[in-house]
């Protein structure tokens, strides 16, 4: 029979953003704390009961009654694109111990000056993650690797690529026995603290040459991270987390509004203030939406006007062709759509309409 293990050591907390709220069971802390230092070279943290890789030596990992201990695996990674998002992933990974060989159109973020520079510096098997904007600059990057990488090396597309794509770059790709691997990254400017949440997909052989620098990039902790399928998956899964988003901001919006316009509330901002404990709409979105306030309370120097990145319109055409309903996150893409008129040609017509058929007084242009 084997025994229970006592282990007792203080978690370590994971860093959040100003203004944002603890976890239930982890106290009241001061809301405004910076965040904290990256663990130094063997530390680790945690929920208790679990030690989560720190990046540079052992990992000791206790699940159960029993603890094991696996050997994180140091390894080179080329990293293209070193934007807000690429640069702080090359710091986060670089902290866990990898090896991270950067290259970047601005010369002043490169470790390298060219493509072929950098696959130079790797030792094989390669591995080559790709953070550029999807499209155009993602197909001529991978183009452009395909070219120069060996049989058994691994090209991960990081950003924001529809999974359609990932489908023809795994294949493109594989003709000449390259590996791929598509990864959504969530985390945005707090990804170097708090870590990424990372969803990919790929066959089993090439996610693992990469699992060591998904280990480094995820958060703290058991969750964060999933190998959601097959090529293609985790950027499936990245457009309907992106989706999701688009309609959580969308009612938190209209409740703000709402808010707002009614006599009887006199302070919106404190109202959404408490709903930081305690209820069931609480979240990351909701501090962020009171740090918002924080620094304009009524939103005044902001102008009503929302671009959408692409993935909500994704999920939306995902949803037709799934024959699947989705009503908030589609009317969610809309009223960003609506936020863009200044003076809406829809309206025109409806009012135009309502005076014909009742007689409805209708306002004209001064």
């Amino acid at each position: 029979m084997i025994r229970p293990i006592a282990i007792h050591r203080t978690p370590v907390g994971r860093s959040r953003p100003p203004g944002s709220s603890p976890a239930p069971g982890q106290g009241h802390d001061d809301r405004r704390a910076p965040a904290a230092p990256a663990s130094p070279p063997g530390a680790t943290g945690g929920p208790p009961g679990r030690t989560e890789p720190s990046g540079v030596g052992s990992t000791q990992v206790r699940y159960g009654k029993r603890r094991t201990t696996r050997r994180t695996r140091k390894m080179q990674l080329g990293l293209v694109g070193l934007g807000k998002m690429g640069g702080n992933m090359r710091e986060r990974i670089r902290r866990a111990g990898h090896t991270v060989v950067g290259y970047d159109r601005d010369p002043d973020l490169a470790d390298v000056h060219s493509l072929s520079e950098l696959v130079e510096q790797l030792p094989a098997p390669r591995v080559v993650w790709v953070m550029v904007p999807a499209g155009a600059a993602t197909q001529s990057t991978i183009d452009e690797l395909a070219e120069l990488l060996s049989p058994g090396d691994v090209v991960v597309d990081g950003g924001n690529s529809r999974w359609t794509d990932d489908q023809k770059h795994a294949v493109e790709l594989g003709i000449k026995g390259i590996g791929f691997v598509d990864c959504g990254v969530s985390g945005g400017v707090w990804g170097l603290e708090n870590g990424y949440a990372l969803m990919y997909g790929g066959d089993a052989e090439n996610v693992a040459k990469v699992q060591p620098v998904f280990d480094a990039l995820k958060p703290e902790g058991e969750f964060g991270s999933v190998h959601a399928g097959k090529v293609g998956a985790g950027h499936f899964a990245k457009m309907v987390h992106n989706g999701i988003e688009y309609a959580m901001m969308q009612a938190y919006a209209e409740g703000w509004e709402l808010l707002e316009k009614a006599d009887a509330v006199t302070d919106v901002r404190e109202i959404f203030r408490s709903w930081q404990e305690g209820t069931v709409i609480r979240s990351w979105l909701l501090d962020l939406a009171v740090n918002a306030l924080d620094e304009d309370e009524h939103l005044d120097k902001l102008r009503g006007y929302a671009e959408d990145s692409g993935e909500g319109r994704w999920t939306v055409e995902a949803a037709i062709d799934h024959a699947v309903p989705l009503p908030a996150i589609t009317a969610s893409l809309f009223a960003r759509f609506a936020s863009r008129q200044d003076d809406s040609p829809q309206m025109k017509m409806i009012a135009a309409l309502r005076n014909q058929f009742g007689g409805h007084a209708v306002e004209t242009k001064k």
